[in-house]
């Protein structure tokens, strides 16, 4: 994802004003910074473009999960109700709070399937975190009437997805929380970073002292400040915020060029017999950050991977054989391999992922092709670029 791609004068005068400063942390030296507070500008600025009244800044898009849950009050033996396709730092967020971590499928959204999460509802549930998964979101209406009626935390992992909406709102704004990446390859980048966004004024103060030690953040004396709970180190430093700032007011002109792109591609395919596309839920409009399709079977989905890639079309991934993002490659989490002894909570309601029936999951992704959109491409490269896919596919199938 593209924000590295529009790296510039922006980005280095932002960066310059922290190191002129000498202030790389985010908190304290009020007398050496020259008026720069680049997190705290970002975070009201990014509140602002989300439609969101709070914003916390963290270090990373795993920070901004955990420090989300802590906020929201998820602990030991809280189930967290996640999809089989996602990222690694799903798991590991809950997990490392003693949260118990319930995987379930996904359907043609490439999303949290809402009847596979009502089915998962136990009296030990507490949270249910749909990811929005390469630019699109899950049935977000259908997921928030499940957690009103069942009185369940709504978190958003938009960490993929930022700049996406659903009934007119941002992706990550519609729950009770919603967390974004900004790390190197993502829509816009800090390098390093991540964001919480809520509506909650609760959920903002847990956030904002979790995040810092559980420091109260009153008055301007940091020596004085007291610590109403535990926390840990997750803040984001001044530098990684600056580039954030920069990057933020670009990201209108990226979500454009990524349409475009994007409509080029698809046009090229929608033709193409055998080839549909990921459903996109009514009401939603996905960041275009990626092209997802399905063909026929896994066969022929495997086999047209193979011949884009070997016809010179990179960014194309099939996810079900990817270690980073499908349930298949996590033997890490079906053993429950840890460097120390994981929590008793863990342990004993940890669902067997190894007979787990996912094959409602393995039927879409076992299909699926994702491609990547990114902006740096020349108009002419990116129509050449959808001529050779509509051949090499055509010929698979």
């Amino acid at each position: 994802m593209p924000g590295f791609e529009v790296f510039g004068a922006e980005e280095r005068k932002q960066v310059s004003d922290v190191l002129e400063s000498g202030v790389l942390m985010r908190y304290g030296f009020d007398g050496m910074r020259n008026g720069h507070w680049k997190a705290k500008e970002f975070e009201t600025a990014f509140a602002e473009r989300m439609q969101a009244q709070h914003c916390q800044l963290v270090s990373s898009g795993t920070a901004a999960l955990t420090v989300a849950l802590a906020a929201a009050g998820v602990g030991a033996g809280d189930e967290v109700i996640m999809p089989t396709f996602t990222f690694v730092a799903s798991f590991e967020s809950i997990m490392m709070l003693g949260a118990v971590p319930v995987l379930v499928d996904i359907d043609n959204t490439l999303t949290l399937d809402p009847n596979a999460v009502e089915t998962a509802i136990t009296s030990k549930t507490r949270c249910v975190m749909p990811v929005h998964m390469c630019g699109s979101m899950a049935d977000l209406r259908k997921l928030k009437d499940i957690c009103a009626r069942h009185n369940l935390i709504l978190l958003e992992d938009a960490c993929q997805a930022i700049g996406g909406t659903y009934e007119g709102k941002p992706l990550g704004s519609y729950g009770d929380l919603g967390c974004f990446s900004f790390d190197y390859v993502k829509t816009i980048t800090c390098g390093e970073g991540g964001a919480v966004i809520t509506n909650n004024e609760a959920y903002k103060i847990n956030a904002d002292q979790f995040q810092d030690h559980g420091h109260d953040h009153i008055g301007n004396d940091r020596g004085a400040e007291t610590h109403p709970t535990l926390g840990y180190n997750f803040r984001i430093s001044e530098l990684n915020a600056a580039v954030g700032l920069a990057q933020l007011d670009k990201l209108d002109g990226i979500l454009k060029c990524q349409k475009h792109h994007y409509t080029i591609l698809r046009e090229a395919l929608e033709n193409v017999n055998g080839v549909t596309f990921r459903r996109v839920p009514e009401g939603g409009e996905e960041n275009y950050s990626f092209l997802n399709f399905f063909l026929p079977d896994a066969a022929l989905a495997q086999k047209a991977h193979k011949a884009l890639l070997e016809a010179g079309i990179d960014a194309c991934f099939y996810w079900y054989t990817n270690n980073w993002h499908y349930i298949n490659g996590w033997e890490h989490l079906r053993e429950l391999n840890s460097l120390g002894r994981l929590p008793q909570e863990i342990r004993e309601q940890m669902q067997d992922l190894n007979s787990t029936d996912f094959s409602k999951s393995d039927a879409w992704m076992g299909r699926t092709i994702s491609c990547l959109v990114k902006i740096g491409w020349p108009e002419a490269q990116v129509k050449e670029r959808a001529a050779t896919m509509r051949r090499v596919i055509t010929d698979v199938l």
